[in-house]
């Protein structure tokens, strides 16, 4: 298992675009990824609220199916810390909370002004856009980075989606460096 620990958001599980490429490259053990209740709990109420449409039922499984497909990814005991906290947002001091007992190196985030450098300094963390930290993946292996994102791709099945399908949903998700660099090798995809 690899010794980077990155914390992810619920805006980062929210996304199932988002979501798939992390846990796939998380799956494969570049990163460890960690979470915690409260995290999902957050990300389920927001797409509850967002797409009353889906069958609550399929949330819940998968849910349960990114707690067995990443091993050890869901954070207990964290709780104790919150209230020692200062964030701009007192709502989001459980993250910190979860990537400190966690031993989280990055939180990745789509709202990265929420977690100030000099509020997660003094506990060795940083926070990076989910765009940033897939970058920096990448770089660790460009071969192994590319296989996750075919894997991710082919997994669409309803509807199945070309390579520049997969890219424009990568940007509309806010992965916009990522989808631009992979543009460059889209035939790979």
């Amino acid at each position: 298992m690899a010794g980077f620990t990155a914390l992810l958001d619920a805006n980062i599980l929210y996304s199932m675009v988002i979501t798939d490429i992390v846990l796939e490259t998380a799956r494969v053990g570049t990163f460890r990824a960690r979470w915690s209740d409260a995290i999902h709990d957050e990300w389920i109420r927001n797409l509850r609220n967002n797409r009353p449409d889906l069958d609550p039922e399929t949330i819940e499984q998968r849910r349960r199916t990114m707690d067995r497909a990443i091993h050890d990814a869901l954070i207990t005991g964290y709780e104790p810390l919150i209230d020692g906290l200062i964030l701009p947002d007192e709502d989001d001091r459980h993250v910190l909370a979860a990537a400190i007992a966690g031993n989280a190196d990055v939180i990745v985030t789509l709202n990265i002004a929420d977690f100030p450098d000099e509020a997660l300094a003094p506990y060795g963390i940083e926070v990076q856009h989910p765009d940033t930290f897939l970058i920096h993946q990448r770089g660790l292996n460009d071969q192994l980075f590319l296989e996750c994102v075919r894997r991710c791709r082919r997994r669409l099945k309803n509807p199945p989606r070309s390579a520049e399908e997969y890219l424009e949903s990568l940007e509309r998700a806010g992965l916009v460096v990522l989808a631009a660099e992979l543009g460059k090798a889209k035939t790979l995809l």
